[in-house]
């Protein structure tokens, strides 16, 4: 507004109230509102600082496509009361725990694959008994006993925007081993790879994932990698894999650890809480770990960082003692191995 009224000579009224301070006053507030805008347009531009679909945008023109939300799909059994198979209809919708879950096929050795309805991590962790939503004469058992394939929420944007700079650390080309990292990275399950190029003599290639919930995949997920990569590890050129290239896909080896430690709480703690909280910033940890997993040679895990962890919890006052699988060492990971927490145990 000063540079507008500047403009104008000192002869004319330029007061607050004027003729001409009030023509000048709304356009001197769009000019301000356009330069905000021009702020804002060039966040949006560049990767770096781009969100959503912005930078969905940017680095789909690098080839890097978001990848989508995935349901997760289960294996469950059906019988009557005496123990025979009950046959269900795809398309059958059953609910546990919050969430349903609908039939969408049968395998051949009587298990039947039902897919969560809602897409993302949410539907991981529900086995049990299945409720069904219509009436079934001689159902007496219906369960959700394993799980088949994660469900995987949508790639967030750190995660994508990290993909697209790789895809500018290297050369991508014609096998090597920067293109197998940029094209298996960017397969639906794939959170992190490993490749081991000759790993058993010419023409052979190794590669390790790890899945988008940074666990090991299961045996159905890395069945369709396979099929995806190099299908039966021929090398006859049918997957991304180079014709020549015969591929054997692995996943990462998880390493439960087992933690036990001497507390000290404060005054009024309820040891049952605080061990809730410790097991939620251990399990935290040990996320950021596996997530690391690919850029490293090898994974260690901490008894510094575990007691750091453990000392932020509610209720602690002092810790001693801090073992991991009954050695008070840092364990230390063989190349292929990511840790998974098991048991939480108290010294008397």
């Amino acid at each position: 507004m000063e540079r507008k009224l500047d403009m104008i000579k000192d002869k004319r009224d330029k007061r607050q109230g004027s003729l001409i301070y009030d023509a000048l006053a709304p356009n001197a507030a769009e000019t301000a509102s356009f330069y905000a805008d021009l702020d804002m347009l060039e966040d949006r531009t560049f990767a770096d600082t781009a969100l959503g679909d912005d930078l969905t945008r940017r680095a789909a023109e690098r080839g890097i496509v978001r990848k989508q939300a995935v349901k997760a799909t289960f294996y469950g059994r059906f019988r009557r009361e005496n123990g025979e198979e009950y046959p269900i209809e795809e398309g059958t919708r059953f609910f546990l725990e919050g969430q349903y879950f609908v039939v969408i096929s049968r395998e051949e050795d009587g298990r039947y694959v039902l897919e969560c309805e809602t897409a993302g991590t949410v539907g991981n962790d529900h086995l049990g008994n299945l409720v069904p939503l219509e009436t079934m004469a001689e159902l007496t058992e219906a369960i959700l006993e394993e799980l088949r394939t994660d469900g995987e929420d949508e790639e967030t944007d750190e995660e994508l925007r990290k993909r697209y700079y790789a895809s500018f650390a290297a050369d991508a080309f014609g096998g090597n081993i920067a293109d197998y990292k940029m094209k298996i990275n960017a397969l639906q399950n794939v959170g992190g790879v490993k490749v081991y190029p000759v790993w058993q003599g010419g023409g052979t290639v190794k590669v390790v994932v790890i899945d988008r919930g940074w666990r090991a995949p299961t045996e159905t997920e890395l069945e369709e990698l396979q099929m995806q990569i190099d299908p039966e590890s021929r090398g006859e050129g049918y997957g991304i894999a180079p014709i020549g290239h015969q591929v054997t896909v692995t996943g990462v080896s998880e390493v439960v650890c087992n933690i036990t430690m001497t507390l000290s709480l404060t005054a009024g703690a309820v040891q049952e809480t605080v061990l809730s909280d410790i097991r939620e910033r251990i399990e935290a940890y040990f996320e950021e770990t596996r997530k690391t997993w690919a850029e490293s040679s090898y994974l260690t895990v901490r008894i510094s960082y575990l007691e750091a962890r453990i000392l932020e919890a509610d209720g602690v006052e002092d810790i001693a003692d801090c073992s991991i699988n009954g050695s008070s060492r840092n364990l230390v990971l063989d190349v292929d191995e990511v840790p998974l927490l098991g048991e939480i145990g108290v010294n008397a």
